[in-house]
C-alpha cells in the first residue's frame, strides 16, 4: 500500500515507520521535522508539514491509499490537552478533504473501560502527570465515533507501553475492544514494536473499521 504516517518521527510513529517498510509498503513519512529521521529506504519519502495547515496537509494525504496518524504533541507541552485534540481534529478534517477513506489514528489507554461507566482517565490513582493528554485523547475518542464519512480505526495502547517494553518484538498479541487486556499477572503491557505489528496489521486487513481496539500480551 501507499500510506501516509503523520508523527514518523516520535516514539510510536517510528515504529511503525519501520514495520511498514519492513512488510513492503509505501510510505510518506510527514513530521514538523523530517530531518530528524535517520532511515534510509527507497520506498520511504520524507515530506515536512504543519498539521494546522489543513488544506496543505491535505494536499500532501492525496493518492494515498491509506493515513496513519501517530500525532502526539509531547507528553511535556503545557497545552497538551488543547494541542492534542485540536491537532487531531485537524488531521481528521485533513483526511477529510483529501478523498482518502481510510484512516488509522492512535488514541490513548485512559479511555478504555475499567469498570462499568468508568474510563481509566477517570479512575483513582490515574497518574495526574499524564491526565490532561489522557483526557484529551478520550475526548478526541468522543469526537471521532461520530465521523461517517471515513473509514477510521482507533488503537488504545495497553497501559504500560513506556516502562521497559521498547525493544522487545514478540510477533503477538491478544486484542480488544473497549476494555484493557491483561495478562496472566493482571498486566496490560505491550512493547512499541508490537504495537506497530497490530498497527500493520490492521492496515492490511482491515478488522476493526469505524471501531477502537486496544492489544496487549
Amino acid at each position: 500500500m501507499n500510506v501516509a504516517l503523520i508523527g514518523a518521527t516520535g516514539f510510536v510513529g517510528s515504529a511503525i515507520l519501520k514495520e511498514a517498510l519492513e512488510r513492503g509498503h509505501k510510505v510518506t513519512a510527514i513530521s514538523r521535522n523530517p530531518g530528524d529521521l535517520q532511515v534510509e529506504d527507497e520506498k520511504l519519502t520524507l515530506t515536512k508539514a504543519d498539521i494546522f495547515k489543513t488544506e496543505e496537509l491535505a494536499d500532501i494525504l492525496k493518492d494515498h491509499d491509506a493515513v496513519i496518524s501517530a500525532y502526539n504533541p509531547g507528553w511535556t507541552n503545557p497545552n497538551i490537552y488543547e494541542d492534542h485534540l485540536n491537532g487531531s481534529k485537524a488531521i481528521q478534517e485533513a483526511v477529510r478533504q483529501s478523498g482518502v477513506k481510510r484512516y488509522i489514528a492512535i488514541g490513548g489507554g485512559g479511555s478504555l473501560d475499567v469498570a462499568p461507566g468508568l474510563q481509566a482517565v477517570d479512575a483513582p490513582g490515574f497518574p495526574e502527570a499524564i491526565k490532561p493528554g489522557a483526557t484529551a485523547a478520550r475526548d478526541y475518542m468522543l469526537h471521532l465515533k461520530n465521523e461517517q464519512d471515513l473509514e477510521w480505526t482507533l488503537f488504545c495502547p495497553a497501559f504500560e507501553m513506556h516502562q521497559g517494553t521498547s525493544g522487545i518484538k514478540r510477533g503477538t498479541y491478544r486484542k480488544g475492544l473497549d476494555n484493557p487486556v491483561f495478562d496472566e499477572e493482571g498486566r496490560s503491557v505491550l512493547s512499541v514494536e508490537d504495537l506497530a505489528l497490530a498497527i500493520i496489521d490492521e492496515l492490511e486487513q482491515g478488522n476493526h473499521i469505524r471501531q477502537r481496539f486496544t492489544a496487549a500480551y
